[in-house]
């Protein structure tokens, strides 16, 4: 067995008294050290974690900003890549996209490695989805030595920290770095460090903080991973600057879903009728209505079973106020009623399908205030309004039956610059008569933030939100110049500043998070990345 190192600050144990012991001979004890006890424990649960998660189909989705280094305002993005797609863990690390593949995208070759015969960095999914876990082929005593460091809170959740390196002669792959393990099952719920060797032929590995968040007694799920890397000046490619993030959700099996609205069925006798206020014959116009409103409910049903719009929750009823209040201080009725649904996706999107808005997490994200919130929402109201709205034609039930992967590549929708220009106009009209008419300014200035990265950024910044015309409107002609080097201007937030999202049931709820000063222009990051922190708590069987 090779030596293993630790300091022996982690157990408490209750000893014979001396008066009452015997003395023994001074023989070799094949007894193991309660350290080798903790980690053998440690590392048979890591192993049972890896069967576990093994089990699920979970979305994963990886976006990835290279940047750099401005020597005042920190890492700036100079260029975006993305995927979303279905993790099939149950087959190793295997991945199918839901996405339409871009127009002069790169073919993926070697998973996680940079190329370095081009401008560009070339990055592989599938290397990203290998960093949910440490080490799923050898992760044990023989392969690796702990060391341990102290005890640490990761939110409620008491952990144990260890320090890893590969054991010598131990092979290639292997994790390096820190680890966080909760004190009661022990699982690692936290695992920062890098695959070694580091760097490989065509490329190298990058390193990575990885959390798991608890979904129920002794269910850990991956959840998110960040990787940044700002400095390869001792390996081969030194100019190369990343930060990304990776977000994993629906684990929750669609066949538990749908067996639970099942038994909230109810089976009527075969006498029953059932009540209804619709008139027996409705006019063409209602019957036209009505057809649309179906394709609309499909659609919605549809990226709902995709997992691909949060359940619905306390943030919608919230967006639906502030369309109350453009609707209220514009006299406006608008049937049937317009609503609002979160896309779960970190791209900035703003569409609108029949009379439901569709707002994508990352835009509520980076959002900086309530008025240029309103103003997104104004804009989808006016394109409803001026029935230019995405019209279902979905309506036909047989358009639906595809599979739900394929949900992102088959639902389009474009809007023309002709109705970007005429939905702006009547948007800015409502917004100078709502209670955000003071606060324009502020939203035309995240306007002006978007097209400062409309080039760079092409695939986080949606095409609806790049479009010339509505990066061209008067509400941003009506916002001061942006000021990168003023901390008191702040035309945009980060990703991930206002939405968590679970990734059990795809519940998501506004984070309560306090103002912070900033302190440097380096933490300004308009539509930028940071690290993950997320506040880690214990579920019980219930709240799943």
């Amino acid at each position: 067995m090779r030596k293993v190192t630790w300091l022996i600050a982690i157990f408490l144990w209750v000893a014979t008294p001396a008066k009452a012991q015997k003395p023994q001979p001074d023989t070799p004890s094949k007894e193991k050290a309660p350290i080798d006890k903790l980690v053998d424990r440690i590392t048979a649960r890591e192993h049972q974690e890896v069967s576990i998660v093994r089990k699920y189909k979970p979305i994963i989705e990886t976006y990835i900003q290279d940047v750099r280094v401005d020597k005042n305002l920190g890492p700036v993005p100079v260029k975006d890549h993305y995927f979303v797609g279905i993790a099939d863990l149950s087959k190793g690390v295997v991945l199918r996209s839901m996405e339409k593949e871009r127009e002069g995208a790169a073919k993926i070759k070697n998973p996680l490695e940079l190329l370095t015969d081009t401008l560009s960095p070339t990055y592989v999914p599938e290397g990203f989805l290998e960093m949910i876990f440490v080490d799923p082929r050898g992760f044990d005593r023989r392969h690796y030595i702990f060391e341990y460091v102290r005890r640490e809170f990761l939110g409620d959740v008491r952990c144990l920290v260890f320090d890893v390196t590969p054991a010598k002669n131990s092979g290639n792959g292997r994790f390096k770095g820190r680890l966080w393990v909760e004190d009661q099952d022990y699982t690692i719920v936290r695992f920062s460090g890098v695959f070694e060797p580091e760097e490989r032929q065509f490329g190298f590995y990058l390193h990575f903080d990885s959390w798991r968040e608890n979904a129920g007694p002794g269910l850990w799920l991956p959840a998110y991973i960040y990787n940044g890397e700002t400095d390869l000046s001792h390996l081969t490619i030194g100019h190369v600057h990343e930060r990304s993030q990776t977000r994993l959700w629906g684990y929750k099996p669609q066949k538990e879903v749908m067996q639970q609205e099942f038994t909230e069925v109810k089976v009527e006798s075969p006498n029953a009728t059932e009540a209804t206020t619709e008139a027996p014959d409705s006019s063409p116009l209602e019957q036209q209505r009505n057809f649309e409103e179906q394709g609309e409910q499909r659609v919605i049903e549809k990226l709902e079973r995709a997992r691909l719009i949060a359940t619905a929750s306390e943030v919608d009823k919230a967006l639906d106020t502030v369309v109350n209040n453009i609707e209220a201080s514009n006299k406006l009725v608008m049937q049937p009623e317009v609503h609002c649904r979160v896309l779960v996706t970190t791209t900035l999107v703003a569409s609108s399908i029949g009379h439901t808005i569709l707002v994508s997490r990352g835009l509520l994200d980076v959002l900086p205030d309530e008025a240029s919130l309103a103003a997104m929402l104004a804009h989808e109201m006016a394109h409803i309004q001026l029935g230019r709205s995405a019209v279902p034609t979905w309506a036909f039930a047989d358009q639906m039956l595809f599979p739900d992967e394929e949900s992102l590549r088959i639902f389009s929708f474009y809007m023309s610059e002709d109705d970007e220009a005429a939905a702006s106009a009547k948007a800015l009209e409502w917004m100078q008569n709502s209670p955000y008419k003071d606060k324009l300014p502020s939203a035309g200035l995240f306007i002006r933030q978007l097209d400062a990265y409309s080039k760079s950024l092409t695939v986080l910044i949606s095409p609806h939100l790049r479009s010339p015309a509505f990066l061209n409107c008067e509400l941003a002609k009506m916002a001061p110049a942006l000021e990168p080097a003023n901390l008191e201007q702040i035309p945009a937030l980060p990703l991930g500043s206002r939405i968590k999202l679970e990734p059990w049931n795809d519940r998501i709820e506004l984070l309560k998070n306090k103002p912070v000063q900033l302190a440097s222009l380096s933490e300004k990051m308009p539509l930028g990345l940071a690290p993950f922190y997320p506040y880690l708590t214990r579920k019980t069987a219930d709240s799943q």
